[in-house]
């Protein structure tokens, strides 16, 4: 059974009644211990619960407080953030914040984030790496924040080592799994493609509907053709939001790029 519920709404200016989030079934103990399986059989990368990424429906211009809803591609839209397991199904959603907002800002409002941050979000399931303890986590690209539950890529740049580059790419290549959903999501209902004419208030029901339709099919294993659609597109953020206490996620990540270094 699905539920709506409000969050964080009061922030800001605007209404929000578009947005809401569905509450997936978040994954049982036995489910998670098959995701981070097939994360690590797939990609060889240990401890991961699921990625998350954030993707934009486009809408036309809503009549009220339409700025906050222009984002940096020059169109307007609202924000999808998805996190899926290793077979690019949804266990949880966040939809509805205007295109306008930071993938991170996203996250900051989301009840995924208040879970992480509370320490309930995943199991206290830990693996030693390089005598480092590391917890299970999500992986997220350079928008999000570096935390002990949410890995992320070393920035990129003059001083990076060729074990960065090394992690990085392993990162990426398990954090696909989120792009290649939201591919097959708006392949599959073309409605997410194209500019959407429904009322502001409806579309973030629609999304979900086609997020929950999404599963049913991945879950079935239905036929799909990757040249129904164009691969998402990965953004790259410059703004990288700045974390008090980063230093424990940071051992984390090292330990996990000494570890990839050795393999």
């Amino acid at each position: 059974m699905l539920h709506h519920h409000s969050r964080g709404c009061d922030c800001y200016q605007f209404s929000f009644e578009a947005c809401f989030e569905v509450s997936f079934k978040h994954p049982s103990a036995a489910e998670l211990r098959l995701i981070v399986q097939g994360f690590r059989d797939r990609w060889r990368f240990p401890q991961v619960a699921g990625a998350i990424d954030g993707t934009h429906i486009t809408i036309r211009a809503p009549s009220e407080n339409s700025s906050d809803y222009y984002n940096r591609k020059g169109n307007y839209s609202i924000i999808l953030q998805g996190v899926v397991d290793h077979r690019m199904r949804f266990w949880d959603i966040n939809v509805g914040r205007p295109g306008k907002v930071h993938d991170a800002r996203v996250l900051s409002l989301s009840s995924l984030y208040d879970l992480g941050s509370a320490g309930t979000l995943l199991p206290h399931w830990s693996e030693a790496f390089e005598g480092v303890d590391v917890p299970l986590f999500l992986l997220g690209d350079s928008a999000y924040p570096l935390l002990p539950w949410l890995m992320k890529p070393y920035p990129e740049g003059g001083g990076i080592t060729p074990q960065q580059l090394n992690f990085n790419h392993k990162l990426s290549q398990a954090r696909m799994t989120v792009e290649r959903a939201f591919g097959r999501l708006k392949g599959r209902w073309r409605c997410l493609l194209k500019l959407n004419d429904t009322h502001i208030t409806f579309i973030s029901r629609i999304v979900s509907a086609c997020c929950v339709l999404h599963n049913y099919c991945e879950y079935h294993n239905e036929e799909y053709l990757e040249g129904d659609t164009e691969v998402e597109e990965a953004e790259s953020v410059g703004h990288q939001e700045q974390v008090p206490g980063q230093q424990q996620p940071k051992d984390i990540r090292d330990a996990l790029c000494s570890y990839f270094s050795r393999m």
